[in-house]
């Protein structure tokens, strides 16, 4: 009689036991970030849903927390357990499950977000949480409605000199670059202008573009295409955001440090191309790209054409 062999644990197990092993010898300590499901897919070679099985492995024996804007992290294992119960005693409810599945997206995006990794976050199994939402995407659906509401959208008093409507659609646009940037995981909840769904909140944020507009002199598409003209400009910059984050939580380094380590390539494909006006504005100026100046430049200038056209409609009458 022949003794079967061990069964050879999956590449999830090894990954979690690997990163438990760093827990207990030290080597990441109460409040350290864990590697991200990115780096453990460049590091092990596995697909993205085994990277957040690993990790939510982790969680769900309390070792491990998503912190938004930071990303998992060790916690103290001793107040671990205590924090699982806190987040279910009060028995699952669908707000829980979406202030929960918030949280994991803030600090590690929806490239991690499954059932499955909420329910390990609050300690319960997967099919519970069905029964409060019917999969990831209504639960996404339900997220980004969390945030419309998040704060309150207030018309702001017009500035010296300039009209109301422009007044009220720059606040608009900051207040919804404020939403990108606290939740950076919206520019992909968001990123269908083709294909929207019924929303609210997320209407009730365009009602407030809209009424900006409304009695300037402009036709319906007219008003329609300025709002998603300025909702694309703070979409896109949102986008590019997303991927800084998710770039520096990978790698490690700031935007400075990376252009630093390519200096070298920078200069080398200069030489050999040849860029003279290029070079010649970097020669005057020291550039440094920052992504709230080029949202503040770009929604002015848009806002400029928009002035332009009511203009042209109001001498048009």
């Amino acid at each position: 009689m022949t003794t079967p062999s061990p069964r050879t644990p999956g590449p999830s197990v090894r990954i979690a036991d690997d990163i438990r092993r760093r827990i207990a010898r030290g080597d990441l300590s109460c409040g350290d970030k864990v590697p991200s499901t990115r780096r453990i897919t460049e590091e092990w070679g596995v697909a993205m849903a085994t990277a957040s099985r690993a990790l939510a492995s982790l969680a769900q024996e309390g070792l491990v927390r998503a912190v938004p804007g930071v990303g998992t992290v060790v916690v103290d294992a001793r107040s671990a357990p205590a924090a699982r119960y806190a987040r279910t005693s009060g028995g699952l409810s669908r707000a829980g499950v979406v202030r929960t599945a918030l949280a994991v997206a803030d600090a590690e995006g929806l490239a991690t977000l499954t059932m499955r990794r909420v329910a390990t976050e609050l300690g319960v199994s997967t099919m519970a949480l069905y029964r409060h939402v019917p999969g990831k995407a209504e639960l996404v659906h339900l997220m980004s409605e969390a945030v419309f509401a998040e704060r309150p959208m207030e018309s702001p008093r017009a500035r010296d000199g300039e009209p109301g409507w422009r007044t009220q659609l720059s606040c608009a646009a900051h207040w919804l670059w404020d939403v990108y940037v606290r939740h950076p995981w919206m520019a992909q909840a968001m990123a269908s202008l083709t294909r929207p769904t019924a929303a609210p909140e997320a209407m009730r944020y365009t009602e407030w573009v809209l009424r900006a507009l409304d009695g300037q002199g402009l036709g319906p598409h007219e008003m329609l295409h300025a709002h998603l003209t300025l909702f694309g400009h703070v979409q896109g910059l949102a986008a590019a955001m997303e991927l800084e984050n998710r770039a520096r939580q990978d790698t490690g380094m700031t935007p400075e440090q990376w252009m630093a380590s390519h200096d070298q390539r920078a200069d080398a494909v200069e030489v050999a191309a040849g860029y003279p006006v290029l070079g010649r504005l970097f020669e005057r100026d020291e550039f440094e790209l920052d992504l709230d100046t080029l949202f503040s430049f770009g929604v002015e200038r848009i806002l400029d054409g928009v002035q332009v056209l009511i203009s042209r409609r109001a001498k048009a009458r």
